[in-house]
This record gives structure tokens, C-alpha cells and sequence, in this order.
């Protein structure tokens, strides 16, 4: 079934940096156009992914941006994000859609046809599809897809009459990624390191924007 909530093209997907804050990065984003972020800090507690979260919320708040919890259901309720993004470790979405009600976003992780296919039985609202290539800022990576494998899936989900928004993730580092994937049929992407590793994290992200909507 055709889910009605709004999915940004672009997903920010934090990642821990000593000597660039969460809060700074959340900013500068916000500042680049991006109106989505995945808070994803995987070996934080949960207090202290709670306690990051509080800090950036107001930020998103302030430009109209959308929080989103990775792995941790119970970070997602308490502070009312606006949804979480589930690996294939973490709770099932049957769960998570329980404790966290209808109108809360829910995404998941896929790797092949058949994640899809199992994912799609549940009420979730897109699918984080990949990696596109090798990422050190994941571990435990399954197997990398590259631009050819994820558009065979995205096709082969479309023909088994599946329409969630795909969207792209692992190692998208340039905007000539953006483009290659924008041509395989998927709905968006989720970059951390092609924007945070860039000299300039503003404009970086403002190009990302740009390359998505045209």
C-alpha cells in the first residue's frame, strides 16, 4: 500500500566526529538545504543518544527539519522524534509501529530483492536500500550493490507491484553518485561522509540539494 507521508530526497546521517559536533553538523546541513536528519550514534547508550537528540531537536525545529532515530525505538518515543530507521539487527517494525503509533515515520534497511519483499508486508514507509559502495562509517556491511544492483532491485520491487520510496545509502561520496543513482529509479539518498569529510559541509550539501532536484 501506498504510504501518504511525506520522505525527504536527501537523508543527513550523522556520524560521530571529535572535532565536528553532531549539533554543528545538524547546522550546517540545515543551512545546505537538507531537511532530514538520521540521528545514528551506534555505540552511544541510550541516554546518551537521548541527551544528543534533545540538544539537536530544537535545531531541526527551527528549520523546519525532521529527526529521525536510528535503531533506538524507545530514544524515537521519548522524545517524540519524528520516526526511526531500523537495521536488520534491530526491533521488527511490526513492534516499533506498535510502540510508536500510525503517524510516525518508519524506515528500514535492505540489502537484496528478498528484504524487500519481507519488508514491505509490514507498515513501514521506505526502505534504505544498499550499500552503493565500500563505507568505513558502517560496520557489519552486507554485500555492496554499486548503481547496477540497486536499480535491479528497485525494478524488480516495482514489478512485484512494491512502491515504497527506495532509498539509497553507503558510501555516497560524490555528486556523480548522486546523479548514477538518481538514474536507477531510486526516490533519494542518505550521505553522512560525502558531506561531513567535505572542505566546505555548507555548500557540499547545498550541491547534493541542487543534484537531487534537477
Amino acid at each position: 500500500m501506498e504510504k501518504k507521508k511525506h520522505i525527504d530526497k536527501l537523508h543527513y546521517i550523522t556520524h560521530p566526529l571529535a572535532n565536528y559536533p553532531i549539533a554543528k553538523q545538524v547546522e550546517d546541513i540545515c543551512k545546505g538545504g537538507c531537511r532530514w536528519v538520521q540521528l545514528r550514534m551506534k555505540n552511544a547508550s541510550t541516554e546518551e543518544r537521548s541527551c544528543e537528540a534533545l540538544v539537536i531537536q530544537p535545531i531541526l525545529k527551527r528549520y523546519g527539519a525532521r529527526l529521525i532515530i536510528n535503531d533506538d525505538v524507545l530514544v524515537a518515543k521519548a522524545i517524540d522524534s519524528d520516526g526511526v530507521h531500523l537495521g536488520q539487527d534491530d526491533m521488527h517494525p511490526l513492534e516499533a509501529r506498535k510502540r510508536l503509533g500510525p503517524d510516525k515515520i518508519i524506515g528500514c534497511t535492505a540489502n537484496t530483492l528478498a528484504d524487500v519483499l519481507r519488508l514491505s508486508q509490514y507498515d513501514i514507509d521506505y526502505i534504505g536500500l544498499g550499500p552503493f559502495r565500500f563505507t568505513t562509517t558502517k560496520e557489519k556491511l552486507s554485500p555492496v550493490l554499486g548503481s547496477e544492483g540497486i536499480q535491479r532491485i528497485v525494478e524488480q520491487a516495482r514489478a512485484s507491484g512494491i512502491y515504497l520510496p527506495f532509498i539509497a545509502i553507503g558510501g555516497i561520496r560524490h555528486l556523480t553518485d548522486v546523479v548514477a543513482l538518481t538514474n536507477t529509479g531510486a526516490y533519494g539518498v542518505a550521505v553522512s561522509g560525502g558531506i561531513h569529510q567535505a572542505p566546505d559541509n555548507v555548500l557540499a550539501c547545498k550541491a547534493i540539494v541542487e543534484a537531487i532536484e534537477s
